[in-house]
């Protein structure tokens, strides 16, 4: 059962380091994601996908979610090769152009840098996507490392990209914060030891993002590291 408090600033003298997910949490890439997919359905001469659907596979990895749409247009398995080469092709091709930076982070980043937290980007997005978009919208020069989900043997929600993380910042699990927007980033940080707050507007796979076993919630970064007291949506047991 996820234990509800009165809403109140995190502390966030208790961390080191924070752990920050990107699609659903820094960057809406759901544009990007249906046109890369609809361009490589056309030229798998296949049905198209509709947003909502698309929304509701993204999270745990470039190739989990071609594999999902395949099945959901009622593609053969067989054609994942070659539909996984025309993705990369058209999503490299339009990367960040049909994304936006949430509100609230730039400044949510800028404040906790301030508060001398060092900043991980932690993605089941391939790091040739990762990198390229993160520089795009001016969002790279806000952490120290970043890793795309080719970074290590297996991917969120496993435990173990959290814990390399860790070790590449320096910091223990438990005084690393992880930031995300779905139960795949919460189950990773529960299984990793590290505390986890979850925003409110990303994709959580189709379901309430609230229902997650997580420690917080937020509707912008900036709330992270509000002084006075949280908007009412805001709740933490940390």
């Amino acid at each position: 059962m996820i234990r509800r408090v009165k809403p109140q600033p995190i502390d966030l003298s208790r961390f080191d380091a924070a752990i920050v997910d990107l699609d659903g949490t820094l960057v809406d890439t759901l544009g990007d994601f249906v046109v890369a997919l609809n361009l490589m359905l056309r030229d798998l001469s296949l049905a198209a996908v509709e947003a909502p659907a698309v929304e509701a596979m993204v999270g745990k990895g470039s190739e989990h979610l071609i594999a999902s749409v395949l099945r959901h247009v009622g593609a053969a398995a067989a054609l994942y090769e070659r539909a996984w080469d025309r993705y990369q092709h058209h999503y490299l091709a339009i990367n960040g152009a049909h994304a936006r930076v949430y509100e609230g982070v730039a400044a949510g980043l800028s404040a906790l840098r301030a508060r001398g937290l060092r900043l991980a980007c932690l993605t089941n997005k391939p790091t040739a996507f990762a990198l390229p978009l993160l520089a795009a919208k001016g969002l790279d020069g806000y952490f120290v490392q970043v890793f795309g989900g080719d970074a290590f043997e297996r991917k969120k929600p496993d435990p173990l990209p959290l814990l390399k993380t860790c070790e590449a910042l320096g910091t223990l699990p438990a005084r690393t914060l992880m930031v995300g927007d779905s139960s795949n980033d919460a189950r990773a940080a529960r299984a990793a030891g590290c505390p986890v707050v979850l925003v409110s507007y990303g994709y959580n796979h189709g379901e309430p993002v609230r229902g997650v076993d997580a420690d917080g919630f937020v509707d912008s970064l900036l709330e992270l590291s509000a002084q006075d007291d949280l908007p009412s949506s805001a709740s933490f047991s940390l």
